[in-house]
């Protein structure tokens, strides 16, 4: 599961950040946490609308997507901070409300012996708000006194016990999230323009987007570099052609339409495209998805807009699915990825295609193992259950299994 942190003071020096952060590293097994800051966030005034200030658009972002929120609070004079407060008051204002249906852990550690016991009252109250609705975890307090002695110089809880019990609480609320999940309603999708007739920051007009010779038109207006030129990435300088090598040699088929739902990308790996899962040509490139799937029937478009509305507006995180009609020696699987803005708002569907048979394949025999049912490698006993968590299944899948190749056309070509 992937839960948010909220650090619930804009302080320097926080102990309820200390205790985010040993949470996201000593429980990481059991979940991803992403602890976020809310020192940007401008003081509430109702008068003054700055619902589009970056701060709040990003904090609104990662919370609407992730699983659950766990809100670490101080207490000051018996209640939460200023800055908690406001932040709260704006992610519940005009069209911010986040955390409506959204489960929340409630944690706290401050310089005295009762924790943040009453802050952590006062807090509940404020997520059960009309404005606010969210779901807060009943009981599970957890409240660090003392924190000035609770933590080592690494930053790690010293009492086993109180580590224990933390993660006990923190298991209660995974089980928590499970149970509200079944009470969630998707959020309704919108009609998507898969005929891209708007543009976004990063469209190059004056091109028609279903021009064979797109890529070369583009590149060419907006003086794309290629070859030797170096491009600095996030963690890495390498050049055009290095990336070129990078992408194509990895062991996936690789596309990326925007979310503007044009398709800009799909690595060959020098493939012919007959030869291929997802079956793309160049010509392809830049085209609207409405073009790459214009082939398809009315009821499979919208399983393609499913898919990218699905991502867009935070129902699904991802979408798993496995094409059927493929020989046995193929398991024929794509993988939808949103992608995200720095402020957190989508940017784009990554798409992963893979043969799924090798690699699993490759994990039973060295591991000695089996799929329920099936021959056990020689030399091995039969195990009694099925080690792969259901892989025997072939009715197991994620949302969305069955549906058309919403970013490349795989399934059409």
């Amino acid at each position: 599961m992937k839960f948010v942190g909220i650090v619930g003071s804009n302080a320097d020096q926080s102990y309820n950040r200390m205790l985010l952060q040993f949470m996201q590293r000593h429980y990481k097994i059991k979940c991803e946490i992403e602890v976020l800051e809310i020192k940007d966030v401008p003081m509430f005034n109702q008068d003054e609308d700055q619902s589009d200030n970056f701060a709040l658009r990003y904090l609104y972002n990662k919370i609407t997507r992730a699983d659950g929120v766990i809100i670490a609070t101080p207490e000051h004079n018996h209640t939460i901070t200023p800055a908690l407060k406001s932040t709260l008051e704006w992610l519940s204002f005009g069209d911010l409300h986040p955390f409506e249906n959204k489960p929340i852990m409630i944690v706290g550690a401050s310089y005295y012996d009762q924790g943040t016991s009453r802050a952590q009252v006062h807090l509940r109250k404020i997520l059960e708000a009309p404005g606010v609705n969210a779901y807060a975890m009943p009981g599970n307090e957890f409240l660090l006194g003392k924190a000035k002695e609770a933590f080592d110089d690494k930053g790690d809880i010293i009492n086993p016990s109180t580590v224990d019990f933390l993660g006990s609480c923190l298991d209660n609320f995974i089980k928590y999230v499970g149970v509200v999940k079944q009470l969630q309603k998707p959020k309704p999708i919108e009609p998507e323009d898969l005929y891209c007739t708007g543009t976004i920051d990063t469209t190059i007009t004056g091109i028609d987007p279903d021009d064979p010779d797109w890529l070369d038109k583009a590149a060419e207006k907006v003086q794309a570099v290629e070859g030797d030129t170096y491009v600095k990435l996030d963690n890495g300088l390498l050049t055009v052609n290095q990336l070129n090598m990078f992408l194509n040699a990895m062991p996936f088929e690789l596309t990326y339409a925007d979310d503007n739902n044009q398709f800009l990308y799909y690595n060959n790996q020098h493939q012919e495209a007959s030869t291929m899962l997802g079956k793309r040509v160049k010509e392809q490139v830049g085209n609207r998805l409405a073009t790459v799937h214009g082939t398809l029937p009315p009821a499979r478009m919208k399983n393609v807009e499913w898919v990218v509305g699905s991502l867009r507006n935070g129902n699904e995180e991802y979408v798993r699915t496995i094409v059927p009609g493929t020989p046995p020696e193929i398991i024929n699987t794509h993988n939808y990825q949103a992608m995200y803005y720095p402020d957190g708002s989508y940017a784009g569907i990554n798409e992963i295609i893979f043969n799924f048979k090798p690699w699993l394949d490759w994990y039973l025999e060295a591991t000695g193992q089996h799929l329920a049912g099936g021959k056990a490698p020689a030399g091995h006993p039969a195990p009694a259950t099925d080690a792969t968590s259901g892989a025997s299944d072939a009715g197991s899948h994620d949302s969305g299994a069955g549906e058309a190749d919403a970013v490349s056309g795989a399934s059409e070509h």
